[in-house]
């Protein structure tokens, strides 16, 4: 499995961001901006604490069973890969959803400050993105903690580097 890079989430949120920037001007010209939901936000603070939930749990079990204390139940290989996976496809999704909001929320901020239902609107759009780094954050610490000794010792996929 290969790691995530950063740099693969800041381009699918820079083309996004543009891509929703431009189409929110081009669907104002035409009266029919969409609104941004009020529980956008917090869909997103939801997701990256279920994310930052499993990286606290895998953590603690991983630590136990190297510290080799009685009764720590280690972590099953399956089950840390389907936790990578989640916070992966959760981090590259979420990438894209906060490009999304912060081109429309930019779009609303230079056009629409004047109108306050717009302004809101782009509040929740600043934190649209705000709880998309979170999602990103969670998911690249839940991938570290999953990531086993020797990858560690020689890159990414075990290989010497």
């Amino acid at each position: 499995m290969t790691q995530l890079r950063i740099g693969t989430l800041l381009g699918l949120f820079a083309a996004a961001f543009a891509l929703a920037w431009a189409a929110a001007g081009l669907m104002d010209s035409h009266g029919m901006l969409p609104a941004v939901p009020l529980l956008a936000p917090v869909a997103l603070a939801a997701i990256a604490a279920v994310l930052l939930a499993t990286a606290l749990l895998l953590r603690s079990r991983i630590k136990a069973a190297r510290e080799r204390r009685p009764g720590a139940r280690g972590v099953e290989p399956m089950m840390a890969a389907r936790a990578v996976v989640l916070g992966q496809a959760s981090a590259l999704v979420v990438s894209v959803v906060s490009g999304v909001y912060g081109g429309l929320g930019l779009f609303l901020v230079l056009e629409h400050l004047d109108v306050s239902a717009r302004r809101e609107q782009a509040v929740f759009a600043g934190f649209c993105v705000l709880m998309g780094v979170a999602v990103c954050g969670a998911a690249l610490w839940l991938e570290r903690i999953c990531r086993l000794p020797e990858d560690d010792e020689n890159g990414p996929l075990g290989s010497p580097a």
